[in-house]
C-alpha cells in the first residue's frame, strides 16, 4: 500500500487578509507536507503524525505550540491528543502550560494506563518525563492580546493523519486555543470529537471548539466510514448536520482505502498532502 498523509493549520481567517501571512503558511506547510511525506516512508503512521504535529507546533506562523493564543488571564494553555487506529489507544493533554510540545506528551501519555491528563496534573507528568519549562508565546500574540486586538476568530489548529505502507493510521490534533477563553475551556483537540482514528479512517478537525464537539464530528465520520461509506461521502453527511446551527468546522482524512479527503463548513482552511505528489491549498 502507498502510504500517505494530509496536514491543516487551522482556518486562514486567523490571519484575516493578510496575503504575506497567508504565503508565509502555505510555503511553511509545504516544506512541513515534504519532511513528513519523506519521514512517513520509514516510520509508522503514529510515529509521523507525532513528527509532523511537532513541526507544526515549533511554527509561530499556526496556533499550537510556539505562536498559541493567549488566553483572557494572560497565560497560554495548550491541548493536544494523539489515536492510535491500530491499537485503538487514544492520549491526550488539556490546558498543560509552558512546554514546547503538548504533542509529545500525548505520544509519552500512550503507554500509561491514564491516558488523559489536565492542567497541572499534566504539566507534572511533562516534567516528571523530561519536558522541560518551554515559554511559547511570541511578540505578536503578546502585542494582540494587551492591544485586545483579536487578529483571530478562534479558529486555529494543527493535525496531521497518516496512512502507513502496512495500512495503519494515525491522527494528531494540536491547539494553543482559541484566545482570550475563559481558563479551563476545554477545546474539541483533546476529544474524540476533534481527533479520532480506527483501521477505517482517521479524522483531525479545525474550527469552534464548541460546535465540533456538539457534533461529536470525528467520532461520526469515522464510525460512518467503519460502517461502509465511502471518507466523502462520510463527511458531507456530517457536514450537513451542522447546518442547523452553523457550525465552523474542517477537517482532512484517510481512510484504509487510501482515500484522502477534506472539507470545511466555511472557506479557507489551510491544508497539504501528499499522495504520489504534492498538493497544498487553502
Amino acid at each position: 500500500m502507498n502510504s500517505k498523509i494530509i496536514i491543516h493549520g487551522g482556518f486562514f481567517s486567523e490571519s484575516g487578509t493578510n496575503n504575506e501571512v497567508k504565503i508565509a503558511k502555505q510555503e511553511a506547510l509545504t516544506e512541513i507536507i515534504k519532511k513528513s511525506s519523506s519521514y512517513l516512508k520509514t516510520h509508522s503512521a503514529l510515529q509521523t503524525v507525532i513528527y509532523a504535529v511537532s513541526l507544526l507546533e515549533d511554527c509561530p506562523l499556526f496556533n499550537a505550540g510556539l505562536g498559541s493564543q493567549i488566553q483572557s488571564d494572560g497565560k497560554i494553555r495548550l491541548s493536544a491528543s494523539l489515536m492510535d487506529g491500530k491499537s485503538q489507544k487514544f492520549s491526550g493533554v488539556i490546558n498543560i502550560e509552558d512546554v514546547k510540545n503538548a504533542i509529545q506528551v500525548a505520544e509519552k501519555l500512550m503507554s500509561e494506563e491514564d491516558r488523559v491528563l489536565s492542567g497541572s496534573g499534566a504539566l507534572e507528568y511533562a516534567r516528571q518525563n523530561g519536558f522541560e519549562y518551554f515559554n511559547p508565546e511570541t511578540p505578536q500574540r503578546r502585542k494582540e492580546y494587551e492591544e485586545k486586538l483579536n487578529a483571530s476568530i478562534g479558529l486555529g489548529t494543527v493535525g496531521c493523519v497518516a496512512l502507513d505502507k502496512d495500512g495503519n493510521i494515525a491522527a494528531g490534533t494540536s491547539t494553543g486555543g482559541k484566545g482570550f477563553e475563559i481558563p479551563g475551556r476545554v477545546s474539541d483537540s483533546a476529544t474524540v470529537a476533534g481527533n479520532f482514528a480506527n483501521s477505517s479512517a482517521g479524522i483531525s478537525c479545525t474550527g469552534v471548539g464548541e460546535d465540533i464537539v456538539s457534533a461529536g464530528l470525528s467520532v461520526k465520520i469515522v464510525t460512518r466510514v467503519t460502517d461502509g461509506m465511502s471518507l466523502e461521502d462520510a463527511s458531507r453527511k456530517s457536514f450537513e448536520e451542522l447546518k442547523p446551527y452553523d457550525g465552523f468546522a474542517g477537517i482532512i482524512g484517510i481512510s484504509s482505502t487510501g482515500e484522502i479527503y477534506h472539507c470545511d463548513s466555511h472557506p479557507y482552511m489551510v491544508w497539504a498532502a501528499y499522495d504520489k505528489e504534492m498538493s497544498v491549498f487553502s
